[in-house]
């Protein structure tokens, strides 16, 4: 189901939040500045016929030259100089980041990048600065995953690489005896999929023996987590309970799977068509991304494609690129048979990997022992409970509500873009298993409208009253007050309410980030379709870049302000208008002591 035009997301992530700065916004402002300052009295770099010099009287003994005559001999080597600078603050932006200055970090890293990219040498004629630049670019990226994990990341949800579009740039050799042994094997497997061995199927057997070997077993392993759901929803719509490996080769059972051509989620859903299935896309949400509803979407769409071409395997074709796609094939052809398709070569290359891909991760899968992977242990089912909320929530503080880490809280609700439910629709919110009532007894006490931006802070020993509001950022007076505290010493163990203030959420009214982030546009972007990516309106995005339709050329880096949630609304926004669109890319002055930044960029959708 994904478009053949495949894009690099992973170079899409290292851009997002800290990579590319816009080359027009400098040349913007060098034509604003020339429009208002006088001119300079002295040129920056004169010239010699600048200089004209007074002739000098004739003299037996050579003139020492003047410090301007040596300076225009040995110019300095502005690219070197300008990775210098670029150096110095990105080792700033590492010292702030290991301190836990992360929006000093991020500022840091952001003018390291504008240096390389606004300096007086075009990055793209000296390879020094494009190597600079990468490995700046790649090391912020590092970080960002780091600060991820930890749960105070500089974004909210990072998108992980599909495991399908690695397969389907190899091609492996077919091993005589791996096919035999496939072909013995065949009769005695037991499948509601017709099955079969051929030289395209064998050599991706071959593959996932050897060196995809790891790819599979991590798509075996996280099986487990959502096995008997699917196969419950498959035998609720009635089609195959082998389909499953689909998703096994798809996405490697990663809900936040995202492919080059944009596909995402575990099933693949490209954007387009999620919609048609009930799968809703916000900033907020990407339903793509929720295993439950995905996967019921996955059957029906599937079986929908079997009741079109009356064949599996033209199904999964259909699948992957389109029915549009496999129909004109079969019509160029006059064969409904994706064999003779395939040979005939009528199918885009990635849809004729993607059959003996499904096939083989089937066989392989019906015959661990064979492969060596009878000792792989699939994890055990996710077990929640299901509590249904209208209202926005942070996930940080449903984990603390509950007792459990905000990484669980994260991995039971993939499809949340941020770490917050919506703010205008109700949402279904997953808690461990035993918990619904813990976490309903607990947010009772933060007023609905506060439940994005308050806290829970449970009292470890030693913990003070003035050192807690400080951490949170708040007042002593305000947390004895939500807590009704007499008194300061504080009892080990308990839980305090903790009322931070979030003076612009609910109000309404859409924020964007105060700094910018890039994205170097890829081959088939356009405004509309980036702008859907990142949740924000094609028209503002125009704005920020001084862009006039709807194309964009391969490369370009574009600047994006991030749509802010009720939960970042306090931590830096402003609202962009058209005056001031463009005044938010020169680095701020760093504090030394910032509040860790949480702006979110929305997740690629595709």
């Amino acid at each position: 189901m994904r478009h053949l035009n495949a894009k690099r997301l992973f170079i899409r992530l290292a851009c997002v939040g800290l990579g590319v700065s816009t080359l027009f916004l400098a040349s913007c402002e060098t034509k604003e500045a020339k429009k208002s300052a006088k001119p300079p009295v002295q040129a920056l770099a004169p010239t010699q016929q600048q200089q004209q010099p007074t002739p000098a009287a004739p003299s037996t003994t050579p003139t020492p030259p003047s410090a301007e005559q040596a300076q225009s001999v040995e110019k300095p080597d502005a690219a070197a100089q300008t990775i210098a600078e670029a150096e110095k603050s990105y080792e700033s932006g590492q010292t702030n980041y290991k301190a836990g200055h992360l929006d000093a970090a991020k500022q840091d890293f952001n003018h390291a990048v504008d240096i390389l990219m606004q300096g007086p040498v075009d990055i793209k004629s000296d390879a020094r600065l494009q190597q600079e630049f990468d490995k700046i670019t790649d090391e912020i990226n590092k970080l960002e995953m780091v600060a991820f994990k930890a749960g105070d990341g500089f974004a909210e949800q990072q998108s992980e690489p599909a495991p399908i579009d690695e397969a389907n740039t190899v091609t492996f050799a077919v091993d005589p005896n791996v096919k035999a042994k496939a072909e013995a094997d065949l009769p005695n497997l037991q499948s509601d999929l017709p099955l079969m061995i051929n030289d395209y199927v064998a050599g991706y057997i071959n593959y996932f023996s050897t060196r995809g070997r790891g790819t599979f077993e991590g798509a075996l392993v996280r099986s487990g987590r959502y096995r008997e759901m699917i196969l419950r929803i498959f035998k609720e719509e009635g089609v195959p309970q082998d389909l499953i490996y689909l998703a096994q080769a798809e996405s490697g059972f990663k809900p936040l799977a995202l492919s080059r051509a944009r596909a995402r989620g575990m099933w693949q859903f490209m954007a387009s068509r999620g919609v048609g299935y009930g799968l809703r896309r916000s900033w907020w949400i990407d339903d793509r991304q929720d295993p439950e509803k995905a996967t019921r979407a996955a059957a029906r769409h599937l079986k929908d494609l079997y009741n079109q071409f009356g064949d599996w395997y033209l199904a999964m074709a259909a699948y992957n690129s389109g029915p549009g796609n496999v129909q004109q094939a079969v019509k160029r052809t006059g064969y409904a048979d994706f064999w003779e398709l395939y040979k005939r070569n009528v199918l885009p290359g990635e849809t004729k990997n993607y059959v003996p891909i499904i096939l083989a991760m089937t066989i392989i899968s019906k015959n661990p022992a064979r492969y060596g992977l009878d000792t792989v242990t699939p994890e055990p089912a996710l077990q929640y409970d299901v509590v249904k909320v209208n209202y926005p929530v942070d996930l940080r503080l449903v984990a603390e509500c509950v007792d459990a880490p905000v990484d669980t809280l994260v991995d039971l609700n993939p499809s949340l873009l941020r770490r917050t439910t919506p703010k205008d629709q109700p949402y279904d919110l997953r808690v461990p298993a035993g918990s619904k009532e813990i976490y309903e007894t607990a947010i009772a006490s933060i007023p609905e409208d506060k439940r994005v931006a308050w806290r829970y802070h449970k009292v470890q020993a030693g913990d003070s009253l003035t050192a807690v509001a400080r951490k949170y950022h708040t007042t002593e007076k305000a947390i004895a007050q939500a807590n009704n505290l007499q008194g300061t010493t504080l009892a080990p163990e308990t839980k305090l309410v903790i009322p931070i203030s979030a003076s612009a959420a609910g109000s309404g009214r859409i924020a964007y980030s105060r700094y910018p982030s890039r994205y170097k546009a890829h081959s088939g972007d356009t405004v509309v379709s980036v702008a859907e990516d990142f949740g924000v309106p094609a028209d503002r995005l125009r704005r920020w870049n001084r862009l006039k339709g709807n194309e964009l050329r391969r490369g370009r880096v574009i600047l994006v302000y991030k749509p802010l949630g009720p939960g970042d609304a306090d931590r830096a926004p402003v609202s962009h208008h058209k005056k001031s669109a463009h005044k938010t890319h020169k680095p701020p002055v760093r504090k030394s002591a910032a509040t860790p930044s949480k702006e979110s960029l929305a997740a690629s959708s595709r």
